[in-house]
């Protein structure tokens, strides 16, 4: 029996997912999905396929991938998702398959607790809070009772607890095989259980992260892998591009100067000079942080290497970290933890140059393997907090990915729910290098014409003026009274989030002050969705974290509100020299890439309201240009088939109605 065939009888109304799961229902998406993925394995051949919301496509590659008899690796958009497959989604099929496969699951270092490091911070005890200490404890404790060392399973400590940094460790800092706790290293565990696994979940990030890297996982996962499969997989051009390209920041050799400091007091003492250029080092990396002062920034760097203090602090820095180097390479033979402080100091230093010479037009390339001159890449610059980031991005992640690709024969697997513009690849497949490979395309199985409601509403000004935010909040606030809170109101600003939350809270204190208004920063993302479902008539104002991967059927969400079409700042350096790349070959960069881009995006916000077969609500899209402009109508009909209506009094109409029914 071919593995078509084998797959197609899993779906059978009657077959092994139906027995195994009691709200099972045969959908013919779902087992057409599969079978088109069981071709793509079966030939070693890519395909993109794009599933609408409730086709059940986490089933739909799960079961021919665990019955292909190859090894698998499946990469997920996020760390929750990640999380879910490993603990619910694929124990139900591997059961419901009585396949006896093994499963591992493989997260970045930085989840993993380190034990070489948490000793090191246990035992200097240097901590800036008591707080710090009990974490530490705490982890300590975990560190001996746990068999993988996640932190996400510690959950005595917070994930955002910054003494996390003093505990896990990062490629940087590293010691591999030359630290005394290799054998015990969960992540030297974690990637040995990938390696004999034959389905590892991993999440993007780590999977370029290490591709780009050619560190231990990925790189010694693929040349052994027969199946790749992409969860998420929209979200693939922008996560390639951040691991193609190059980075050097501040915050690096903040780390640095740390871990030398410590090193110093314990391995040595009699070097004064360690911990005096240390300090000198640390005080340099914040000075160069300070010459961009406290504004967020994201600049070309062409526009920074015009101003002086910029250039003097960039020069200032390179001699400091060239000092330490020279420092280091004399005591490096003292302890590892020093070799690789000395390692990591030179690796820097070579960033940084490459970095001021690729930035200045100049030939920057070391790596005599690659191709990539100056011209391939936008070179910018970011603060984020107190860290200063000096980037170097491809202008397109194809050339490397299909590279990638075409490594050794396998099959890819490429999903989403947004992969398309009104069912055309086109977009996707040139950002990512796929041409001439099948793609499909199924619609949700939902009823979206009596389930949902599109509103734009008539009489907002343009986007762009001061008072659109003031009159949006003024129209959805008939439609948030009706639907008696549980609102989603996706922004795509955080300068619009805060206006909106504002407004919110001066109006339905007023109107109706039992409504909650939650915000996104308020607390971490998970804790506001917890508030959110367990408030029941809350309005949850958030910008792009809440435009994906969140996940509330059922009653406790009945409004999705979307300020505006999310179209890309045109000032962004990245985004800026793609459209001139564009422009320089004759295309229309809004059409072929900024338009793409916003649909997608809208289809992603959208997909938030409707998650099960019994949701009801109703979603709105302020933005007049939605049927003022021509584009306008591609974004239209990239939506589900909805039921339409411009006129506030309709949708609020059908929300009185749904709540009704839900009540009822």
């Amino acid at each position: 029996m071919s593995l078509v065939e084998q797959v197609a009888d899993v779906f059978m109304p009657a077959g092994p997912l139906a027995r195994q799961i009691p709200a099972f229902k045969a959908r013919v998406q779902q087992t057409e999905m599969a079978e088109r993925i069981a071709d793509a394995i079966t030939a070693d051949a890519a395909c993109l396929v794009e599933a609408g919301t409730g086709t059940g496509k986490t089933f739909a590659y799960l079961v021919p991938a665990m019955l292909s008899g190859g090894k698998v690796v499946l990469s997920t958009g996020t760390k929750t998702l990640q999380d879910q497959l490993f603990e619910r989604d694929i124990p139900t099929v591997r059961e419901a398959l009585g396949a006896p496969i093994r499963v591992a699951l493989l997260k970045g270092r930085s989840n993993y607790v380190c034990l070489h490091h948490l000793e090191r911070a246990h035992s200097e005890g240097r901590f800036l809070q008591k707080e710090d200490a009990r974490h530490i404890t705490n982890i300590l404790r975990f560190s001996k009772m746990t068999k993988r060392g996640d932190k996400a399973e510690c959950t005595d400590v917070p994930e955002s607890a910054s003494v996390w940094h003093m505990a896990t460790s990062t490629k940087d800092n590293c010691l591999g095989s030359e630290c005394a706790k290799y054998e015990e290293c969960f992540v030297v565990k974690a990637r040995r259980e990938a390696l004999e696994a034959d389905l590892v979940v991993v999440n993007h990030h780590l999977f370029f992260a290490d591709v780009a890297l050619k560190e231990e996982g990925m790189a010694e996962l693929l040349p052994n892998c027969n199946t790749v499969i992409f969860d998420e997989a929209h979200q693939l051009p922008e996560t390639a591009g951040i691991f193609f390209g190059q980075r050097f920041s501040t915050t690096q050799l903040l780390d640095l100067a740390q871990d030398v400091r410590l090193s110093a007091l314990a391995e040595a003492r009699d070097c004064l000079d360690l911990p005096v250029q240390s300090a000198a080092l640390d005080k340099a990396a914040k000075d160069f942080r300070l010459t961009l002062g406290n504004d967020t920034v994201r600049q070309p760097a062409s526009q920074m290497l015009k101003h002086a203090e910029f250039l003097k602090g960039l020069d200032a820095l390179a001699e400091r970290l060239d000092l330490m180097t020279s420092l280091l390479e004399t005591q490096a033979g003292r302890s590892p933890d020093l070799e690789r402080a000395w390692q990591r100091a030179v690796a820097l230093g070579q960033d940084l140059q490459r970095w001021k010479k690729g930035a200045l037009g100049q030939p920057a390339v070391t790596d005599p393997d690659a191709e990539a001159t100056p011209g391939d890449y936008v070179y910018w610059v970011e603060t984020l907090g107190h860290g200063l980031h000096l980037h170097a991005t491809p202008l397109s992640v194809a050339e490397p990915f299909t590279k990638l690709m075409a490594s050794s024969p396998r099959s890819w697997v490429f999903t989403s729910a947004t992969l398309a513009v009104q069912g055309d690849f086109g977009h996707y497949k040139e950002a990512m290098g796929l041409h001439d490979i099948a793609s499909y395309c199924w619609d949700s199985p939902f009823d979206y014409g009596t389930q949902a409601m599109l509103c734009c509403p008539t009489d907002l000004p343009d986007p762009n003026s001061p008072e659109y935010t003031e009159r949006l909040v003024d129209k959805a606030l008939p439609l948030i009274l009706a639907a008696q809170g549980r609102t989603f109101f996706l922004c795509t600003s955080l300068r619009a989030m805060q206006k909106v939350r504002t407004q919110l809270e001066t109006r339905l204190a007023f109107h109706q002050p039992e409504i909650t208004v939650l915000c996104q920063g308020d607390a971490a993302k998970n804790e506001l969705l917890r508030r959110f479902r367990e408030t029941g008539n809350a309005v949850l104002v958030g910008s792009q974290s809440f435009w994906e991967g969140v996940d509330v059927p059922g009653d406790a969400l009945s409004l999705v509100v979307i300020d505006k079409l999310p179209f890309a700042a045109p000032d962004d350096p990245v985004l800026s020299a793609r459209i001139d790349a564009l422009n320089r070959q004759g295309k229309n960069a809004f059409m072929h890439y900024q338009l793409p881009h916003a649909v997608i995006n809208v289809k992603q916000g959208a997909g938030r309201l409707i998650r099960s077969e019994r949701d009801q609500g109703v979603l709105v899209i302020g933005d007049p240009r939605l049927v003022t402009k021509a584009y306008g109508k591609k974004v239209w009909r990239s939506l589900p088939p909805m039921a339409r209506t411009r006129d506030i009094a309709e949708a609020e109409t059908f929300l009185i109605q749904t709540l009704k029914d839900h009540v009822a």
